[in-house]
């Protein structure tokens, strides 16, 4: 099956998670990669200590060992994200960005993004909502959504969602593998509120305590992933993923579609073997495609 032919057949119920692939693709002069990002955190809170990321060391935690190098300033977490955010608000889109966008909203599909930066939703113009006012927080905006009008059921209706924060909120912006951890923990907050009889029950009606969120769409939806290298810093998504289909086997009648889309490796080495093996154990079935433009381009095109 082919990218634009899974797009076609099963645009039904579909939900699309996209990463930072759709800033870098055509080696855009806005695009930063999340190497570049924290190596500018380290040289303007930490300089003449880094000029890359140090091997044996993932991204997540060299974020974190930024954080323990100034540890005599309590308020460095905070100015850190802040600059991150500033140095994310200056990108903007390009053709293929605006494409895919129409295209989701063609299809009703709801967008989850891994993305701090608003270039998707600055295309189309859309403004911020937030389906829970009453459990808002800028730390954990979960329930804030960027549209055109405002939304009844996050796996109903097209939306642009930030799983890890986004910069309009710089507190929100999780960077770090403690941060990683703390999203965690919130999210078995919603997933796992309860005696254990209760454990996963409900993600398909509209009482469970994470209906008004984007993990709403992750449990609902079939998820189509792409620009998302999903390794192994990535604890917080694939955490998720896994706990998606712990709740598949329990619940099997209710159980969704997942593919992972990305160019094909001709001599995929140990890692990229064991990322396969991971997508397959979890449900996600691999769409390989012939370069980068059949993902960021092609697809998007009528």
């Amino acid at each position: 099956m082919t990218f634009r032919e899974l797009l076609r057949d099963h645009s039904a119920n579909i939900a699309f998670i996209v990463g930072n692939g759709i800033n870098r693709y055509q080696e855009s002069p806005d695009g930063i990669s999340w190497d570049q990002l924290l190596l500018r955190l380290w040289q303007r809170f930490a300089p003449n200590v880094f000029e890359s990321v140090p091997q044996g060391i993932t991204i997540t935690e060299f974020y974190d060992l930024l954080d323990l190098a100034n540890q005599e300033n309590p308020n460095l977490p905070y100015e850190i994200q802040k600059e991150a955010a500033r140095h994310l608000g200056g990108s903007s889109g390009q053709a293929h960005h605006l494409g895919f966008m129409r295209k989701a909203r063609e299809l009703n599909a709801p967008v989850l993004t891994t993305n701090f930066d608003l270039i998707l939703a600055e295309g189309l113009g859309l403004n911020l909502y937030n389906m829970d006012k009453g459990r808002f927080t800028d730390f954990y905006p979960w329930s804030s959504y960027y549209n055109d009008h405002p939304i009844q059921d996050p796996a109903a209706d097209f939306a642009l969602w930030f799983i890890n924060g986004f910069i309009k909120y710089p507190r929100s912006i999780r960077l770090g593998l403690s941060q990683y951890m703390g999203s965690v923990t919130k999210a078995r907050d919603y997933l796992h509120k309860g005696t254990d009889a209760n454990l996963f029950n409900g993600k398909g009606r509209h009482l469970w305590p994470g209906y008004q969120t984007w993990l709403h769409v992750i449990f609902n939806k079939d998820l189509c992933i792409f620009g998302l290298s999903l390794e192994e810093n990535e604890v917080f998504i694939r955490w998720l993923l896994i706990e998606r289909a712990k709740y598949f086997r329990m619940f099997p009648e209710r159980r969704k579609l997942g593919w992972y889309v990305a160019p094909r490796i001709e001599q995929p080495d140990n890692r990229i073997v064991g990322k396969h093996y991971f997508l397959n154990s979890i449900g996600f079935e691999l769409i390989e495609t012939s370069d980068y433009n059949e993902i960021y381009r092609d697809a998007w095109v009528a």
